[in-house]
């Protein structure tokens, strides 16, 4: 009786381990549980959301997640209500929030609640570039021209800067160009990239400040001309785009003689209050995605500077990011009181 069960026990432990051997193990500590809600605080159409569905079909198309992921844009109050959306889910890990420098400028410009840290950093996808674009028949073809032009017109209050939206990112830029020159614009806010691109084409703006990726069409079609990126570095594209030129051969502002940089961020964040086993696995997923050559693919079609950080140097760089734009909003006089 006791051998045969002491057979019976054996076989169990070997068919046991025949399952365990063919039931891999999951790699993390965590994994979502649910749908996960990739929240975008910007409408749809624009280079978050963009980005978003990108990641998104990535994932799927990789089956890099078990559970599914679903973009969900929350814009109001200049992104302000994706951003207290995620504040107030603390702990919950079924939510991540992409974002871009509307995660400083929107709580200075509107006073809301809010500021970068209450959420949890996860990693820093890429950061995206600002070129200065004006009019492929604007009489001059580099910054000192377009500076100097700027100069001469009447303080520069004929010159009209196209932007998407007011107090963000590209009035930043066209306030930091007015302060280094003592120039002098007419900022005209639309409310996407594309409408600023066209509205340059059609000469109602005198420049812009827009990412590559929404003025790159008009480029090809000889359009508009790209005078200089507000980046510390010429861009690492070489492949030519427009008129045998590539990205790579835009000067920075900087060696131009416009000394201003300016990166937006395409980051990503979750709820306060939840774990490093959390974390960590996004951190992954996003190592992941960036490792795919549909990724590689919208990088150099967009013309990213590729940049990711993760952990405390993340942390890091936020901080100094939230000063930076803190500085240059309260020059411009763009702090709520």
């Amino acid at each position: 009786m006791r051998l045969a069960l002491a057979k019976t026990v054996k076989r169990l432990a070997v068919a046991c381990t025949a399952l365990a051997a063919l039931t891999p193990l999951s790699a993390f500590a965590w994994e979502p549980t649910k749908t996960v809600e990739f929240i975008v605080p910007a409408g749809t159409g624009g280079g978050a959301d963009q980005m978003a569905r990108m990641i998104q079909g990535i994932i799927q198309k990789n089956n890099l997640m078990k559970q599914s992921l679903v973009v969900i844009n929350k814009s109001g109050g200049a992104g302000a209500e994706g951003f207290l959306d995620v504040k107030s889910s603390a702990g919950n890990a079924n939510k991540i929030i992409i974002s871009l420098s509307n995660i400083f400028t929107t709580p200075l410009a509107t006073g809301v609640p809010f500021k970068w840290d209450d959420l949890t950093p996860v990693a820093m996808l890429a950061l995206d570039e600002f070129v200065l674009w004006v009019n492929a028949k604007a009489p001059y073809n580099d910054v000192a021209g377009y500076l100097a032009a700027l100069k001469a017109a009447s303080g520069g209050s004929e010159f009209k800067m196209g932007g998407t939206g007011s107090k963000q990112e590209d009035q930043i830029i066209t306030a930091a160009i007015e302060q280094k020159t003592g120039a002098k614009f007419i900022y005209v806010p639309y409310k996407g990239g594309g409408d600023v691109a066209a509205q340059l084409v059609g000469g109602h703006i005198t420049s812009s400040v827009n990412n590559p990726i929404e003025a790159v069409s008009q480029w090809r079609a000889g359009e508009v001309k790209p005078l200089c990126v507000f980046d510390y570095q010429r861009l690492a594209y070489k492949e030519p785009v427009a008129d045998g030129k590539s990205w790579g051969d835009i000067p920075t502002c900087k060696e131009a003689g416009l000394d201003i940089e300016y990166l937006m961020l395409r980051g990503i964040f979750m709820p306060p209050r939840v774990t490093k086993d959390q974390v960590d696995y996004y951190v992954d997923l996003f190592k992941k995605v960036r490792e795919t050559p549909e990724w590689k693919d919208f990088m150099q079609k967009g013309a990213f500077n590729t940049t990711m950080l993760t952990g405390e140097e993340y942390k890091a760089w936020l901080g100094k990011a939230a000063q930076t734009h803190l500085s240059l909003m309260e020059k411009a006089g763009f702090v709520a009181k």
